[in-house]
C-alpha cells in the first residue's frame, strides 16, 4: 500500500478547517480522504502554537472575552439602526 503525498498548502487548509472553522478531525479526515493520525500530525506541525505561560493564557482569554463583547455590541448596534 503506497501512502499519498499531500502538498503543504493542502495540509494547512485541512488544519484551518479544524482550528478555525470548528469541524471535527474525523469529519475533515473523512472528507479529505486521509487518516485522523495524519491530520493530528498536521495540526501539531501547522497549528497555532499553544501559549506557554499563564500570562499568555490570560491574554488569550481576555482577547476571547473582548471579541465576544464586540460581537454582542455590534449586534445591538445593528438592531438599533
Amino acid at each position: 500500500m503506497k501512502s499519498k503525498r499531500y502538498p503543504e498548502e493542502f495540509k494547512r487548509e485541512a488544519v484551518k478547517q479544524v482550528t478555525e472553522r470548528g469541524y471535527s478531525v474525523s469529519e475533515v479526515a473523512q472528507r479529505l480522504d486521509t487518516t485522523t493520525h495524519s491530520l493530528y500530525a498536521w495540526i501539531k506541525k501547522f497549528g497555532e502554537p499553544q501559549p506557554q505561560s499563564s500570562e499568555d493564557l490570560d491574554l488569550v482569554s481576555e482577547n476571547a472575552r473582548l471579541k465576544s463583547e464586540l460581537r454582542r455590541i455590534t449586534e445591538e448596534r445593528d438592531i438599533l439602526k
